[in-house]
């Protein structure tokens, strides 16, 4: 039967994420708040619980799931050929709704899905979040609803979505936000905006000037 720990509550709040903590070591799939939508996240190293990710969501490999980690100090240990600019995103957004394509380390063992040798991953800027992602590591969470619904924004939605395919629900109260993070992948030459979302492409030509727009 899937828990509920009400986030708010700073003694639920506790016994919460250490449950969530250790559901997702078991590798069991957990809903957590973070700034834009909440998220259903697993074990990023667990092809497995990716595997039931992506099941519960009733989403494909084509669509792999992003990693969210707790510190960008995690990135050396994940991306490879990271530059400058990706760097100064980092710099300058993290945590934030930007979400960065990179191409992951090839001594990699992960499988979350059909990502031709990238990772897409950010750091959100969400206490409940971030406290899980420093204590369990990077996980791969994608937005906590069915394939072709809305992104939840409060806890209730997710687990109507969700049910029992989840094992911990964290309830940190509606998000700020529904505007999704933006996408720029930094696998090329020069950085390239994929997806607008929080984050214009003006406020990131701030930050790095040659940014292109993908048509």
């Amino acid at each position: 039967m899937a828990r509920r720990y009400d986030c708010t509550d700073s003694t639920d709040r506790k016994t919460g994420l250490r449950e969530a903590t250790s559901a997702v070591r078991r590798g069991e799939l957990v809903v957590l708040p973070t700034d834009t939508v909440y998220g259903i996240g697993a074990d990023a190293f667990s092809p497995d619980a990716v595997g039931d990710l992506l099941e519960a969501k009733g989403r494909g490999r084509n669509m792999p799931s992003p990693v969210l980690v707790g510190s960008p100090n995690t990135l050396h240990g994940l991306v490879t050929d990271f530059s400058e600019s990706a760097w100064e995103l980092v710099d300058a957004f993290w945590p934030g709704a930007l979400t960065l394509v990179a191409r992951h380390q090839p001594s990699l063992t992960w499988d979350l899905g059909d990502s031709r040798g990238t990772v897409a991953v950010r750091m959100p800027l969400h206490p409940v979040a971030i406290e899980l992602l420093k204590e369990f590591g990077p996980m791969a969470v994608s937005s906590a609803n069915l394939s072709g619904h809305p992104a939840p924004q409060d806890c209730d939605a997710a687990q109507e979505m969700l049910g029992e395919s989840v094992a911990v629900y964290l309830d940190g109260g509606p998000t700020p936000d529904s505007v999704p993070s933006s996408i720029v992948d930094v696998t090329g030459k020069n950085p390239v905006l994929l997806r607008a979302g929080a984050l214009s492409a003006e406020e990131l030509r701030k930050v790095v000037p040659d940014l292109e727009v993908a048509s």
